[in-house]
């Protein structure tokens, strides 16, 4: 087979023209290697600048110039082969806009052992191979790296993730086999199920490194010129590559008991974020198990029919939907957001409070806009304490591996506090985040206000009270903004931006654009009582609270939402948020709402007597009321059943979305769903809550009409 003219190259020196271009997939250039000589390198791109994604045009692609190579390599002319990606990405996964068009199950089968296919010839090529991971290696583009012999990863790398678990599918084209071989069962469960599960968390190429996924680290500037130069000395150094062999070889032998605890680790996580009811999660520790005896070819098989299977699944169909145009389009162009040339600069920033929401503000503040945090309490014991938890978190990140120790030292420095609000007098944003009580947070504000300059934009974290009532007396109420994080606010990624009655452009264009550079998912609210997750999320309490105190058994109640596969149950969630928070919150809504929120009198039984959970604390025995709390509590006998509870949720839920929309608290269910996933954990597979809505019949039930009628 006759090839163009070979441009031939120093390693880092890719200026020179590729041999072959796979338009808009790949190109290939081949660099000459001081030691080793001739090292073919792919550089995988999606064209114009684009990450590279695998659908079935591409992988061919792939494949195709991979037989070219083994051919090169059979005849002596290249010792090495690495692949590489473009800008800040390496491979951004499978296309799934061409997995979601699949129909049938042969062809689904089809692309599940193209992966197969492909990745394999990389595995088998008869050279060392390596993958420089540059940046972004999601799904199949981790994959791909991990049928690589060898891997150096960039310490700019961000989101190197398996996140099929989340997506509704598993690593079928060779991820679960390869990777619990590479970093063990363990590690392994955490990246395919623990992450994924968690709001779909992500690696970064320290994080990476340090699990094992890559041989090499090295900083981003020259990371290509580094990792050919490391690849030189792979190839030429017979010793260190037996080396890493072994190093590989003896993670890969782990233990059948190592095994098990993995897998039972990875059940017990999906149980918690899922309640087992979705099926990828599932799939994906089955094959686990199964594919710990197995050779590559036998566990390819079954990864084949699994992916095979799940990509004809409808909560696959509703993932995609959820994630492609709510978590991707959507998030990205926030609804009725305004121009961001309105957008005030912020080099300095106040942070009111040195509680924990505090400290996780300000710990976020300084990491992503590095400017100087300054909080503020009544007392210097706190204000000390919120400092030293900042402090302490950046050494945590540092030792963790997370953060360099110049990034740790750095976000130690841009901290101070005091106890006066004059500390705050030259800030371009100041956020309180204290007691949520009406009267302190507009003595808060107005404080504030008398030191800070005018153009300085004030918020609120508020997360139920209103932010029209708390700027009322300011004399500029229009740089008022809400600022409604959760918790926690390292993990959660939503950020309910409100709107007040007097709110200006210009604050709100200010909010948005710092709540972009936070990496936050941006909505735009209307000024309304728990404006949107709060308000939904205590109308499902309060459902489930009434039947508890109508008689329905502890138990019941609590597990009667199952089918929905929320991240916990009400009773859960109760406790996390704490009685006397959730009490507080309900009082809000009850007093803005009425009856759609009712006073649970036991609830208050509860907080009166000190009691934080329903349940015993016995981690020994199941979990059932203690008769001493049983004994302070008011229970009626009118019992539901699971079905009758689970129905009344969903009407109950409907109802409320229905009347926020026409209250225009949000301007379209599509942001309802957006604010209930990235805000409260609800479920991708379900694909939103209001189209769930609409397949149970609640919507059409309480509403008359489903919320989309555009979808099947």
């Amino acid at each position: 087979m006759t090839m163009a003219p070979r441009a031939m190259t120093q390693p880092g020196d890719l200026g020179a023209q590729p041999i072959r271009r796979l338009s808009p997939n790949a190109q290939l250039t081949e660099v000459q290697l001081p030691g080793a000589g001739t090292f073919a390198l792919i550089t995988l791109t999606g064209g114009e600048g684009k990450p590279a994604t695998f659908g079935p045009e591409s992988m061919e692609a792939l494949r195709a110039l991979l037989q070219e190579l083994a051919e090169r390599v059979d005849a002596g002319h290249v010792a090495g082969v690495g692949i590489t990606g473009q800008n800040r990405f390496f491979v951004a996964g499978a296309d799934l806009k061409a997995l979601k068009g699949v129909k049938d199950l042969e062809s689904a089968r089809v692309i599940a052992r193209l992966g197969h296919q492909v990745f394999g010839a990389i595995a088998a090529l008869d050279v060392p191979t390596f993958a420089f991971i540059n940046g972004a290696a999601v799904g199949g583009g981790l994959e791909v790296a991990l049928a690589a012999r060898y891997r150096t990863i960039s310490t700019g790398a961000k989101a190197i993730s398996l996140p099929e678990a989340y997506l509704g599918l598993v690593p079928g084209w060779g991820g679960v086999y390869r990777l619990p071989r590479l970093i063990g069962p363990a590690n392994a469960v955490k990246v395919m199920i623990g992450n994924p599960l968690s709001n779909n968390k992500v690696l970064d190429g320290r994080s990476a490194y340090a699990l094992g996924i890559a041989d090499a680290i090295f900083d981003s500037p020259d990371f290509l010129s580094q990792s050919l130069a490391w690849a030189d000395g792979i190839i030429t150094d017979a010793a260190r590559r037996q080396e890493l062999d072994e190093r590989q070889a003896s993670i890969a032998g782990s233990t059948k008991e190592e095994w098990d605890a993995a897998v039972a680790a990875g059940w017990a996580i999906v149980e918690s974020k899922t309640s087992n009811a979705a099926p990828a999660p599932a799939r994906l520790l089955e094959l686990l198990e199964q594919g710990r005896s197995l050779d590559q070819a036998q566990s390819a098989d079954l990864e084949v029919n699994a992916l095979g299977e799940l990509i004809l699944t409808p909560q696959f169909k509703d993932s995609v939907y959820a994630f492609l145009e709510l978590l991707q389009r959507r998030a990205k162009n926030p609804s009725l957001a305004p121009n961001p040339a309105l957008a005030r600069n912020i080099d300095r920033i106040g942070v009111v409070g040195a509680g924990l929401m505090a400290c996780q503000l300000t710990l976020l503040f300084v990491r992503e806009l590095r400017v100087p945090v300054v909080m503020t309490d009544l007392d210097q014991d706190r204000v000390d304490k919120g400092v030293s938890y900042v402090h302490a978190q950046a050494d945590k990140l540092f030792g963790q591996k997370r953060i360099s120790l110049d990034d740790a030292n750095r976000i130690k420095g841009l901290v101070s506090g005091s106890v006066s609000k004059s500390a705050l007098a030259d800030a371009d944003f100041v956020i309180e985040a204290v007691f949520e009580d009406l009267s302190v947070k507009k003595h808060v504000l107005a404080e504030i206000e008398s030191v800070v300059s005018e153009e300085c934009i004030l918020a609120t974290n508020t997360s139920s009270l209103l932010v029209t009532e708390m700027a009322a007396d300011l004399l500029h109420p229009e740089r008022v903004v809400g600022f409604h994080f959760f918790n926690p606010v390292a993990a959660m990624p939503l950020l309910e931006i409100v709107q007040a009655a007097k709110t200006s452009d210009e604050a709100l264009a200010t909010a948005f654009v710092l709540g972009r550079t936070l990496k936050k998912t941006s909505v735009l609210v209307r000024d309304s009582t728990a404006f949107v997750v709060n308000r939904v999320l205590l109308r499902l309490v309060a459902e489930v609270l009434r039947a508890f105190d109508e008689g329905t058994p502890a138990e019941v109640a609590d597990k009667a939402l199952k089918p929905m596969g929320l991240p916990m149950t009400p009773f859960t969630l109760l406790a996390m948020i704490g009685f006397p928070v959730a009490q507080h919150a309900m009082e809000s809504l009850n007093n803005a709402f009425g009856t759609r929120f009712p006073l649970s009198a036991n609830l208050q039984k509860l907080i009166d007597h000190g009691i934080t959970s329903l349940w015993t604390s016995d981690p020994c025995v199941s979990p059932h009321i203690p008769r001493s709390t049983l004994g302070i509590l008011e229970l009626a006998d009118c019992p539901a059943t699971s079905e009758q509870l689970l129905e009344r949720v969903q009407d109950a839920l409907a109802q409320e979305i229905g009347l926020l929309l026409d209250e225009g608290v949000v301007t379209s269910a599509e942001d309802v769903d957006l604010c209930m996933m990235a805000g409260a954990g609800w479920p991708l597979h379900l694909g939103g809550i209001t189209p769930y809505l609409d397949r149970t019949g609640a919507s059409q039930r309480v509403n008359g009409k489903p919320f989309h009628l555009d979808r099947g």
